[in-house]
């Protein structure tokens, strides 16, 4: 009788083995047909020279040798990062704040959780058009109150310059993805445990004390978390600067994705765009590598 057992478990591990191949395949074929397809042929046109309209021709890396000599790119580059050095703590300061605010459970919190929260499901495009409206110089009514609280005497033309471009954007994106920021942050402030704070509070810790010393320690995961979030977003801007200030004035508030949109469908240097892709992509990447890195627990 032993080889027949030999069969009944041979069976049984064919079946598991086919089970599992079974269960893993929705999510192999959606990786394969959405990321690496695409992420291949990327790669592919980045090798070519296509003009969109003609036959592509290879020339290997020489669009990712161009790259370096394009002053748009590193232009649009510098206002990306700086963007970004923006944009990244000041969704952090005030998503912790708000989450400070609202993570206890209190009669009428969890209308203030929905209130901030509501923005975020409204699309980035049809906020970059209300805010857009907003900030128009001759209709919007922020100028309005600008003028009512007589922090200005003549209307602004907030698309006309850098510095009050990128405020509008700033502010539309604050409105926008905060309440986001605040649910990630008050999860992880809900996970530490009471105690923690009474002992801290009872060994002479201040609150401002407690927060910095013990409590932002202790939420290091989810803050890796948020920050990797704002920076990837933040590198990947593009409606928001497409609707609302179109690159403008001069080139000066230029992403890099909007570059690459540039590049792709109104220069119709495919091969030059997708090789810009690829770099972004390669820096993404590295991005989440310093995430799952710092998310990964760290047992001494």
């Amino acid at each position: 009788m032993p080889h027949i057992a030999g069969r009944v478990r041979a069976r049984t591990s064919r079946g598991r083995r086919l089970t599992g191949l079974l269960l893993v395949a929705p999510a192999v074929l959606l990786v394969t047909v959405f990321f690496l397809i695409p992420l291949g042929s990327t790669v592919w046109i980045s090798l070519h020279k296509w003009p969109l309209l003609g036959e592509p021709e290879w020339v290997g890396l020489a669009n990712y040798e161009a790259i370096p000599g394009d002053r748009t790119f590193l232009q649009a580059l510098l206002f990306t990062l700086l963007y970004t050095a923006i944009i990244t703590p000041v969704l952090f300061a005030i998503g912790l704040g708000l989450a400070l605010l609202v993570r206890r459970s209190q009669p009428g919190v969890g209308f203030f959780r929905t209130v901030w929260f509501m923005p975020y499901v409204v699309g980035l495009a049809s906020a970059s058009y209300l805010f857009l409206w907003l900030f128009n110089p001759r209709v919007g009514f922020a100028n309005k109150i600008l003028q009512q609280l007589g922090i200005i005497d003549q209307p602004v033309q907030w698309m006309n310059s850098v510095p009050t471009a990128l405020f509008a954007v700033t502010v539309m994106v604050v409105w926008k993805v905060v309440g986001f920021h605040m649910l990630l942050l008050m999860s992880g402030l809900q996970s530490i445990p009471d105690e923690v704070h009474e002992a801290a509070l009872v060994d002479g810790s201040g609150p401002l004390s407690t927060l910095v010393r013990v409590t932002l320690p202790l939420m290091r995961r989810t803050i890796a978390l948020v920050l990797v979030f704002s920076v990837a977003g933040s590198l990947l801007a593009f409606e928001q600067f497409f609707i609302m200030t179109s690159g403008g004035p001069g080139n000066r508030t230029l992403t890099i994705v909007y570059w690459i949109y540039h590049s792709s469908f109104t220069n119709f240097q495919l091969g030059y765009g997708s090789a810009m892709s690829v770099v972004v992509l390669v820096v993404l990447m590295c991005i989440s590598g310093v995430q799952l890195a710092v998310l990964r627990d760290r047992q001494t």
